[in-house]
């Protein structure tokens, strides 16, 4: 499969996403990076086992040394003990502001990698090797980083770009299910807020996706990154527009800090999330009814749950108010316009209530 390039435009920040078959083991994809005396690669202890070494011999000709630091795997796990980890290493081999992080994992990883290197020695580079269907689509693009707080998801990072993103879809091979499954809710929600096509190709190839064929794959990556990339260029630090890159996840942040870090993954969340703000959409009057029974179908077939956990409407509405989107203490949510357009909206707690009460097991 021939590398796909989705360049990023943002000035003197701006950088490329590969997308291909094979781009760890390619040795075209680690050229051109900044040169230090040491990289380090961040990964987990699910994916070290399984591509750590494959990168650090892609690597070592253009390193003089190249450590790793290989974290506990889990959304569990996304906090200042990790963080800390990081910049533990960091400080103690004595590396220096040229030195290059490569981020080799998940959301999780990259979120962490990101912030670390946004905050060692007030910025160094770091690259982006996403081994997950959701870091390769959303993530692991756009420069947001961030770890998890007790009382909010992501409420604690920083803006800062990598200044690559190597998306290898053969790391995808090694994905558990229902980690697939997860990706693919970042992969629908580009449909509704930015492209009605892209809705359409994925209720044709959801099979296919789910099935891991290479070709619809490098489609939905590609067609993903390339949304995303539309909305970064125009709103870097999400003063506006790139707000809806969140729809589902008000809820979905308010489900998965509710049941807990890690108890349900975060595209189930949002999957589940795509589907109630889907319904608030409708009862505000913005979307027709059939639109909601087309988004759980196709959150349904994606393997992905469409109930939502009984937290109580007081817990749910407390938890959305610890809402980067919140202004004020009022709650505002991506709602869908038309089809392939979305805006953000306030609501009234009763409807609300409504969409919980309809959705919740």
């Amino acid at each position: 499969m021939n590398r796909i390039t989705v360049p990023i435009a943002l000035d003197e920040r701006s950088y490329d996403i590969y997308i291909g078959s094979g781009l760890v083991a390619d040795s075209l994809s680690w050229q051109g990076l900044p040169r230090a005396a040491a990289a380090v690669i961040v990964t987990n202890d699910a994916v070290a086992p399984l591509y750590l070494e494959a990168l650090r011999s892609q690597l070592l000709p253009h390193y003089g040394r190249v450590d790793a630091v290989v974290l506990s795997d889990g959304e569990q796990h996304k906090d200042w003990a990790s963080l800390n980890q990081i910049c533990d290493h960091l400080l103690a081999q004595g590396c220096d502001r040229k030195t290059v992080l490569f981020a080799l994992g998940g959301g999780v990883i990259g979120d962490m990698t990101g912030f670390a290197a946004a905050i060692y020695m007030r910025g160094v580079p770091f690259v982006q090797v996403p081994t997950t269907l959701l870091s390769q689509v959303d993530s692991s693009v756009g420069g947001k980083t961030a770890i998890n707080h007790p009382l909010g998801k992501n409420m604690i990072g920083a803006f800062y770009q990598p200044v690559r993103v190597i998306a290898d879809l053969d790391t995808l091979d090694t994905l558990p299910q229902r980690e697939l499954s997860a990706g693919l809710a970042e992969v629908i929600k580009y449909g509704p807020i930015a492209d009605a096509e892209f809705l359409s190709w994925i209720e044709l190839n959801v099979d296919a996706l789910m099935a891991r064929d290479k070709a619809a794959l490098a489609h939905a990556v590609q067609r993903s990154c390339e949304i995303k990339a539309w909305v970064v260029g125009q709103d870097e630090r999400e003063q506006g527009l790139r707000a809806i890159l969140n729809f589902g996840h008000t809820f979905g942040h308010a489900i998965e800090t509710g049941l807990g870090y890690g108890e349900w993954l975060h595209g189930e969340a949002v999957g589940c999330g795509m589907v109630l703000a889907a319904d608030l959409s409708a009862r505000a009057g913005l979307m027709p009814a059939d639109f909601v029974e087309r988004m759980q179908r196709i959150v349904e077939r994606a393997g992905l749950p469409t109930v939502a956990p009984k937290l109580g409407l007081e817990r749910y509405l407390q938890l959305m108010r610890v809402d980067k989107k919140s202004e004020g203490g009022a709650i505002r949510f991506v709602l869908i316009e038309a089809l392939g357009r979305a805006g953000m909206h306030s609501v009234d707690d009763a409807l609300v209530a409504q969409v919980l009460e309809a959705h919740c097991g």
